[in-house]
This record gives C-alpha cells, structure tokens and sequence, in this order.
C-alpha cells in the first residue's frame, strides 16, 4: 500500500514537473516575443522621429531678408504738370465778353511704385540656380508737392469764379494726368528693374546663394 502511494507521489510529482518546465519553456518564449516586439516598436518609434525631423529640417523655410519688408518704392520720379483753367459765362452757347477767368499753372508730382516683397515667391532649381517670381509693380503714391505751384498766367473775372470744387478736381486730373504720363515714360520698367537689382542683392548676401544665377519671372504688367 505504501508503495503504491510512493508510485502516485512520484508521478504526481513528476507531472508537476514538465508542468513547470512547460510554463517556463513558454514563459521564456513569450519573453522573447515580447522582446522582439518592443524592440520593433521602438526602431519604429525612431524611425517616425528621425523622418518627422528630417522632414522639418528639409521644409525649414530658408528667408533671405526681404520677406518681411512689405511694400517698398523702388522707383520714384517727378513729373510737371501743366493745366490749364478756362472758365466764362456763355449766353446761347457764345462766351460772354469780359468774363473769361483764366489760369495757367504747373504742380510736380512725385509718383512712386514698387512691390510687395512679401508677395515674392522664390525655390532653388537645378544647376546652382534660384527662380524668383516678382509679384506685379503697383503705383504705392502719387504726391503734389504744393511748393511746386507756378503761375505763367492769370487771368480773373468778377463775372466768373472758380469754385473750390472746381478747383480741387482740376487738381486730382493733374495727379491722374502725371501718374499716366509717369508710366508712359517707363515708370514700371524701372521699377522691376530696381526691384530685381535688390532682390539679387538681398539673395547673394546668403553664402549658399553667393555664387548662383538668379532667374526672375514677373507676375502681370
């Protein structure tokens, strides 16, 4: 009877044995899985990261100075105006004798364009070379410079008054008169001429940039 019991003993323990090497075999499997897992998810992790700053790095917006100067003048130029004021009292659409008011006068102008260089939109192409696109030339002011006024003549009527309405009209076709005539003489050209100048000048200050060509594209005009 004892002897039985010792068998059973033995067996039980047995049992419990492989039991044990069992859940120490899969114990050390799963350990190991999980190793190669983490191990995965973190090469993972680092490779999102290292592409998260690689991307950051490579889109970093390089700025060369000009991006934040807004609207500038890079022309300016002065034109004189002439006009003339003819005003009389008609009857039956005939001038009335002795009520002509007439004046002959010049103001100078100063009209200015330039561009937006905030608007200026520039990337780096192949062959050491750098594309700019110049937003399109504006007219930034016209300006009458009041002690410019000359009077080659004048002539008054008590018949016949010039009104300040009149008057201030007649002052706003001499500004329109010279801004056309500014632009007529070359105004714009000058303008992207000069811009295009102080945009290179503002790209070869940056060493990277120093020895590339600059090609310029213009939006309108």
């Amino acid at each position: 009877m004892n002897e039985i019991n010792y068998k059973k003993t033995e067996e039980n323990d047995d049992k419990e044995s492989k039991k044990k090497k069992f859940f120490s075999k899969l114990l050390s499997l799963l350990n190991k899985r999980i190793i190669t897992i983490l191990v995965i998810i973190l090469v993972l992790i680092l490779g999102i990261i290292g592409i998260k700053k690689s991307f950051f790095t490579e889109s970093k917006t390089t700025k060369l100075g000009f991006e934040d100067i807004g609207e500038l003048a890079t022309e300016s130029c002065v034109m004189t105006e002439i006009d003339v004021v003819d005003k009389s009292r008609k009857l039956y659409g005939v001038n009335v004798p002795f009520t002509q008011t007439k004046y002959i006068y010049s103001y100078d102008v100063i009209v200015k364009a330039g561009i937006d260089f905030s608007q200026v939109d520039w990337d780096e192409a192949e062959n050491n070379t750098v594309n700019v696109i110049v937003p399109e030339v504006k007219v930034l002011s016209k300006e009458l410079k009041k002690d410019s006024f000359k009077v080659y003549h004048e002539e008054e009527s008590i018949f016949t008054n010039v009104t300040l309405e009149e008057n201030n009209k007649a002052l706003t076709k001499l500004e329109d008169t010279a801004l056309k005539d500014a632009i007529d003489n070359g105004l714009y050209d000058r303008a992207k001429e000069s811009a295009k100048k102080q945009l290179k000048s503002f790209i070869k200050t940056n060493d990277k940039y120093k020895n590339y060509k600059i090609h310029f594209e213009y939006r309108g005009n």
